[in-house]
């Protein structure tokens, strides 16, 4: 008999604790995170050293992992603050570092002895011979390069030692830049792409300007609307989880610590059925509603990135994300038998929601009475984060997501 593929960790992004929590109840496997410094995502909360001690207390009671990034780009005035993250990081018992620097993880190895490190895709591992480079330095995983091919992907793993554990990005933004080394936000606004402070320049629009007519602006494509010519579309490999099986990735990293608890939630879980379905069905297609949950998160045209062997293609037309769906509401848990959720965005009685709920098929509820916080009939909910009750017999569990069809 043929035996079951291994079933890859999905690991899910978590840049607060209420994303977090949206990761562990949608079906993580492990998380990573960043401290309030030297992450690469400074545009979320992220955790104080505080959060991340409830964090790891949190996932470990859970059975969950928790990988903290470290993988700025330092220079070399921050090495002290640096060595005692890493220090204090290791006291509190975090899972893994994810580190790009060497010299950061050499500083890991002294610092937090204990704590394994994970090479970031920060830094650019393309070769066999790069990741058994960084084993023998005491990598237990490598991240690697977003730019590779399945092909590719399977050559390392194939001469790589097998206690080396192989990690790849499957879902989320893309960068134009190789790895995510980019240093255009920093010229056109000092804010450092390298440091985790990254304006997107690459989502901007761009026109050409000749140099003997400043001030007219020349559109890129000839119909006129330009383009927006850096712009890299989100990566999606929902439909490809038996390929990433055979090519022997260990963990299948879900990007988004910058995206909301939603996106974490529907994405988490769209990943957990894919894999849960690989395991059990090698090659077969995905089934359809699972394919589908993918599209009802803010994205930007998907693509297979380079797994395929070809560049991935640019958005030229646009620089903003296609929003189908919107959530409606939030699931509270019930009380005097109706159903108590908090509004996120106006709905109406009538409405049919479509239900994203922990461990389940998407469902459909059609309330058949709303009712304010004060018990009063309503016929919508208008105001942000206002309690509802409902009236439906419909189980819903606490920490469901009601959403609707954008209009």
């Amino acid at each position: 008999m043929t035996e079951k593929p291994i079933s890859p960790e999905v690991l899910a992004p978590a840049g607060d604790m209420e994303r977090l929590q949206s990761a562990l109840l949608y079906g993580a496997d492990a998380v990573y995170l960043a401290g309030q410094q030297f992450g690469m995502r400074s545009g979320c909360p992220n955790f104080s050293m505080d959060e991340l001690r409830q964090a790891v207390d949190l996932c470990h009671r859970k059975h969950k992992s928790v990988h903290v990034t470290c993988n700025v780009v330092p220079h070399g005035y921050e090495l002290d603050s640096i060595a005692e993250f890493l220090t204090e990081c290791g006291h509190i018992g975090v899972d893994a570092f994810i580190i790009s620097d060497l010299g950061v993880m050499a500083l890991a190895r002294r610092c937090a002895p204990q704590v394994p490190v994970h090479v970031s895709t920060q830094a650019g591992v393309m070769n066999e011979e790069t990741a058994r480079f960084l084993y023998e330095q005491g990598a237990a995983r490598v991240v690697l390069a977003r730019e590779l091919s399945l092909q590719e992907v399977a050559r390392i793993r194939a001469n790589t030692p097998a206690e080396l554990e192989i990690e790849t990005f499957v879902h989320g933004s893309m960068c134009v830049s190789f790895s995510g080394r980019c240093l255009l936000s920093n010229y056109f606004t000092g804010r450092d792409g390298n440091h985790g402070d990254c304006a997107q320049p690459c989502r901007w629009k761009y026109s050409l300007v000749e140099e003997k007519r400043p001030g007219q602006y020349f559109p890129i494509e000839e119909d006129g609307r330009g383009t927006y010519i850096l712009n890299s579309r989100d990566m999606r490999m929902i439909d490809r989880i038996s390929d990433l099986i055979e090519a022997g990735v260990t963990s299948l990293k879900i990007e988004g610590r910058a995206k909301s608890a939603y996106y974490v939630a529907c994405v988490t879980q769209a990943y957990r059925h894919a894999v849960d379905f690989a395991v059990q069905h090698p090659h077969e297609p995905l089934p359809d509603w699972i394919l589908q949950e993918t599209e009802k998160v803010s994205h930007r045209p998907y693509t297979h990135g380079f797994f395929d062997g070809v560049a991935p293609g640019q958005d030229t037309i646009r620089g903003g994300y296609e929003r189908g769906y919107e959530v409606a509401a939030v699931c509270e848990g019930r009380e005097n038998g109706l159903l108590k959720v908090s509004q996120r965005n106006r709905f109406f009685l009538g409405e049919t929601f479509d239900v994203l709920a922990p461990g389940q098929k998407p469902f459909a509820l059609t309330p058949t009475r709303l009712f304010n916080a004060d018990g009063e009939p309503i016929e919508s909910a208008p105001h942000a984060v206002m309690t509802v009750y409902m009236e439906t017999d419909v189980d819903v569990p606490v920490g469901a997501y009601l959403r609707r069809v954008r209009t």
